[in-house]
């Protein structure tokens, strides 16, 4: 596991180019509509208001497209716009994890191909793990909307078009059911699981957030980030969720490498790999990442034996 120092302002993985405070003067140049929302705090420092979802999704964009080179980035009202430096801190760390299974190298190219399950509409792993990496993807969701909006963000950006594929879940109770065919081959999955069991408690969740936000109370379920009822919760709630994940992960053992899932909640890893253990998972690993003081993780798990693991085939660049 990462060892939990502080490093800059917070402690993102070493590769993550968004470790420093954000350069507003270099994101106001990619996207002038961000100065709009660009104020100065009481401590003497540049920001937007986290709270206020325009504001953020301006954010996005200008960081999509000063340090991702991507254009038109949009994302329908009311859908997760998710922050940037967690979300590519995932694929840091995970492609860490690959490299400690190709002699510390870490494998880059089309041939590397990861599977992201619950792409929403904002396409953010598939467009970092291809920038850095030149990844390949498949993105799948429940949403037919979701789909449909990551399509015009693939459209929009040539150099997407022949990365990143998009596949509707039309059997929202199964997760790799109807997803991997048997010509498929990933060298990973990943996943950003709804957290909430109802959607009064996604509700409630948020609320928080918004209030911690402002410094005082709020009264209405007013999103920073939106979510979508699929985007936020999931009967049984997120350990239902991963469970159902590592039951069907059975059913793929030589298709995958690494099957991930990010997880909110430190006190599930102990269910978790309770049936990870049940279903005969070779391997298991909990990734830690931190985020200023909030730490985060992602369990991974493969079925592979270790002959298996040295016999797959990396390409790298």
């Amino acid at each position: 596991m990462k060892n939990k120092t502080t490093t800059e302002k917070d402690t993102l993985h070493p590769r993550n180019p968004h470790r420093f405070r954000y350069n507003f003067e270099k994101l106001i140049a990619s996207l002038p509509d961000l100065k709009q929302y660009v104020f100065i705090n009481d401590h003497g420092i540049e920001t937007i208001d986290f709270a206020n979802p325009d504001a953020v999704k301006s954010l996005n964009k200008a960081i999509l497209t000063a340090d991702y080179d991507i254009l038109n980035w949009d994302i329908p009202k009311d859908y997760l716009c998710p922050p940037i430096p967690g979300r590519a801190d995932y694929i840091h760390y995970i492609a860490d994890l690959l490299a400690e299974s190709n002699n510390g190298t870490i494998p880059k190219g089309e041939n590397i191909a990861g599977l992201d399950i619950g792409i929403g509409a904002n396409c953010i792993y598939p467009i970092i793990g291809n920038e850095v990496y030149q990844w390949s993807f498949v993105g799948t969701d429940i949403d037919e909307t979701a789909i449909q909006n990551c399509k015009k963000i693939i459209t929009n950006n040539q150099k997407l078009v022949d990365a990143i594929s998009l596949q509707l879940q039309v059997e929202p109770r199964y997760i790799f059911k109807n997803i991997i065919l048997p010509e498929d081959k990933f060298a990973f999955t990943m996943c950003n699981p709804p957290f909430h069991a109802s959607m009064e408690e996604a509700a409630k969740a948020s609320l928080r957030k918004i209030t911690n936000l402002n410094l005082k109370q709020a009264n209405k379920p007013i999103l920073n980030f939106g979510g979508q009822n699929s985007e936020l919760w999931y009967e049984g709630g997120e350990i239902s969720f991963i469970t159902q994940m590592i039951y069907e992960s059975v059913k793929y053992p030589l298709q995958c490498f690494w099957f991930t899932t990010l997880v909110s909640k430190k006190d599930y890893l102990r269910s978790l790999y309770k049936t990870l253990n049940k279903v005969g998972a070779v391997e298991i690993k909990t990734i830690e990442m931190a985020q200023g003081q909030k730490t985060s993780r992602f369990i991974a798990w493969t079925f592979l034996s270790e002959k298996q693991q040295k016999d797959w085939k990396f390409s790298v660049e």
